[in-house]
């Protein structure tokens, strides 16, 4: 993963809104949930979800698929397995802490 991919969604996530919308989103698993039912769940009015939902999408955290005429809003595990593998790859000079052998 490039820098800049890590900091754009480093960045979308360090806002509380969308770092509750992602952390339901990753919740809800391979399914995801409808925009509506995201804003129903957080009481988070639509025009505002809609601005985060743009955010955590365009850094790469999101997709969207149409379902009818809902969207539904999935989290990308292979790019948050990617951010994560990226702030962890230099993890303790190469050497796996106990922490992380289980």
């Amino acid at each position: 993963m490039e820098k800049q991919v890590a900091v754009a969604a480093l960045a979308a996530l360090a806002q509380e809104t969308r770092l509750d919308v992602f952390r339901l989103l990753v919740r809800s698993g391979a399914e995801g949930l409808a925009a509506g039912e995201i804003g129903t769940e957080l009481d988070i009015p639509s025009a505002t979800l809609s601005f985060h939902l743009k955010e955590l999408k365009s850094a790469g955290l999101l997709v969207c698929e149409r379902d009818g005429r809902s969207r539904v809003y999935r989290p990308d595990f292979a790019a948050m397995r990617e951010l994560v593998g990226f702030l962890t790859e230099s993890c303790c000079r190469g050497k796996r802490p106990k922490e992380m052998q289980r």
